[in-house]
């Protein structure tokens, strides 16, 4: 108990470390992920592929290959970023790629006739797509943008690459001065925390988008 006591300060600013990268991906990572979608979904061919190719690469390469490239790798042509900066755009255009792919197969999958409806109505192209076809989309992708966000917390991890003190690294820092295995315990007990309260949230959603189901 006395070393839980002890540990409690550098777990709390680790702590914050991985909440502060998780908060930021996810608030911009969303968003571009619907940029995504609708680039990908878009007729005009160069969009198209160009939102083809940015996905190829986010999801055919490690993020923490992505992590060293953009920190250690594009100094070297004189662009350079601090730790944060370069972990958060590393973060969020993984993501931003994995989630638009997913809000991609949610758009694809509604019917036509939703927007032939729409059209009916009178409704604009942007407000068939935000009234109508978008929130029936998240309603189907909630459970694999879930899953994603779940991933995200235990990805922030990786930020110990560029020697940010996130909750891990303070973790096995920790573990490896006082020869024992209660920080990472302390840790794991932590993700799981975090994990339990975010399952909840995210189910929660979940319920209120039945209305569309």
């Amino acid at each position: 108990m006395q070393m839980i006591v002890e540990l409690m300060p550098q777990f709390l600013s680790g702590l914050l470390m991985t909440l502060k990268v998780f908060i930021f991906t996810i608030i911009l990572a969303m968003p571009l992920g619907v940029i995504t979608a609708i680039g990908r979904l878009s007729k005009i061919k160069i969009i198209s592929r160009v939102t083809e190719i940015y996905i190829w690469i986010m999801r055919g390469t490690p993020l923490l290959l992505q992590v060293v490239f953009i920190y250690f790798g594009l100094p070297v042509i004189g662009i350079k970023f601090d730790r944060f900066a370069a972990i958060i755009i590393a973060f969020v255009l993984n993501y931003g790629a994995y989630f638009g792919e997913i809000f991609r197969g949610g758009i694809s999958s509604i019917d036509q006739g939703q927007y032939e409806g729409g059209e009916v109505l009178g409704m604009t192209p942007s407000n068939i797509f935000f009234r109508i076809i978008f929130p029936q989309a998240v309603k189907r992708i909630i459970p694999a943008v879930s899953n994603e966000i779940i991933t995200l917390v235990k990805d922030t991890s990786l930020v110990y690459i560029v020697g940010l003190d996130e909750l891990l690294r303070v973790a096995k820092i920790a573990s490896n001065r006082e020869a024992s295995l209660i920080p990472l315990l302390l840790a794991g007990v932590v993700y799981l925390i975090i994990v339990g309260a975010l399952t909840k949230m995210l189910r929660n959603v979940e319920g209120k988008y039945n209305y569309y189901s």
